[in-house]
């Protein structure tokens, strides 16, 4: 091989002239194995980048991090958003938690709807008992909701859970 190139660097500088030798290019034949590596490497690099940013979307915004079941108080439901018109709802949930000491809050479930035929029959239970199905996603996404968890079933819906009667 290394007599092939010498073969071939010495024709080249018999074909040039010696003001002009350092000038002369290799050959087509001699670069192009470079380039080609090169090639590959960056294509692959590029595929190889766009399928590890394709699932660390994939994992963020579409990855079911929790599945369950809620029941409470409807608290309201209200479609809005700025450019996505989502549905947004709150579940207050029976007994008290307390963020920091020496308050007390009342249990919260916030939520979004994604399909519309849920949200009407939602609308409609409104101050009622309802349990509901949900999935909890790692974020939110603008066109699904501003909360991380999609409520996909409802289970129940009453109108007195039983213990709306008091003790006196």
């Amino acid at each position: 091989m290394r007599r092939m190139a010498a073969e071939r660097n010495a024709s080249i500088r018999r074909d040039v002239q010696p003001a002009v030798r350092f000038l002369a290019l290799p050959r087509a034949s001699e670069g192009e194995g470079k380039s080609m590596k090169v090639k590959k490497f960056f294509w692959f690099g590029t595929v190889l980048l766009l399928l590890a940013l394709a699932v660390i979307v994939w994992w963020r915004y579409y990855f079911v991090f929790g599945e369950g079941v809620k029941a409470g108080n409807l608290n309201f439901l209200v479609k809005k958003g700025y450019v996505f018109k989502t549905w947004e709802g709150r579940l207050i949930q029976t007994g008290f938690k307390t963020p920091k000491p020496g308050s007390m809050q009342s249990n919260e479930f916030e939520f979004s709807v994604v399909n519309d035929s849920l949200a009407h029959e939602l609308e409609r239970a409104s101050g009622k008992f309802v349990e509901v199905r949900y999935k909890e996603y790692l974020h939110a996404l603008p066109w699904r909701g501003m909360s991380n968890y999609t409520v996909t079933a409802i289970l129940r819906i009453e109108d007195d859970p039983g213990n709306s009667v008091l003790p006196f």
